[in-house]
């Protein structure tokens, strides 16, 4: 009687969907996001799920290539980093995320992150990248409020709406704005040349966004940091 009355609920847990609005466990949501192959980005957000909206051209799409040209130009010329594109990234029981882009130092060179016996990253990367709509999006608040305090040491935000880039550093746990030097150029403070032209990359000057990449890739940070690795 038992094994008969078992089968059901059985059957029944292995096919429930994944919804945005859940409140499920890490392992539960992982489960559940494995059996749905169709779903291309789910989130758990302090325990919540969120599942990701069909991806548009003008307001992800082509923002999200321009990053991830720019990320990985600074990824070839910087041996001890990768670079990660829509990778899931298991920060602590409670949420595990799908960042837009990620850039993550070895361990051996520092990192705080790593790669899992499943291929997931587990741990907070030290840059993390996400492409937001506008101002209303989770990625400013939500996803901010998790990553400063799960220890994601560099968060940079592109509002596409509002034509702005939001970058912090994380300071004694809290975020402080990383500004413009004035030339318009913002320079990351973890990882040695990683540097941006924002007004460029928000105007869709890709070209000179990759010079002033290309200059930093060459000075005297960047060297001492390649140097540094190979000691």
């Amino acid at each position: 009687m038992s094994a008969i009355a078992e089968t059901p609920a059985r059957s029944l847990r292995t096919t429930l969907p994944l919804e945005t609005g859940d409140h499920l466990g890490r392992a539960e949501f992982e489960r559940r996001y494995a059996a749905m192959p169709g779903v291309k980005k789910a989130e758990l957000i302090e325990g919540v799920v969120y599942i990701g909206s069909p991806v548009r051209f003008e307001s992800h799409g082509s923002p999200h290539g321009w990053v991830m040209t720019w990320l990985g130009v600074y990824m070839a010329a910087t041996p001890g980093v990768s670079l990660g594109d829509n990778v899931t990234v298991r920060l602590d029981a409670d949420n595990e995320v799908q960042s837009d882009a990620l850039l993550r130092l070895d361990p051996a060179r520092g990192g705080q992150s790593r790669i899992g016996s499943d291929d997931y990253v587990e741990g907070p990367p030290e840059l993390v990248v996400e492409i937001a709509a506008s101002s209303a999006s989770y990625d400013l608040h939500d996803k901010k409020r998790i990553y400063r305090r799960t220890g994601v040491r560099e968060y940079l935000v592109w509002v596409v709406a509002e034509r702005r880039l939001e970058w912090w550093r994380l300071q004694d746990g809290e975020y402080l704005s990383l500004l413009p030097d004035t030339d318009g150029v913002t320079r990351s403070t973890v990882l040695p040349g990683l540097a941006l032209a924002g007004e460029a990359l928000l105007a869709g000057d890709l070209a000179r966004v990759l010079e002033v990449l290309q200059a930093a890739l060459t000075g005297p940070e960047h060297t001492a940091f390649i140097a540094s690795s190979q000691q």
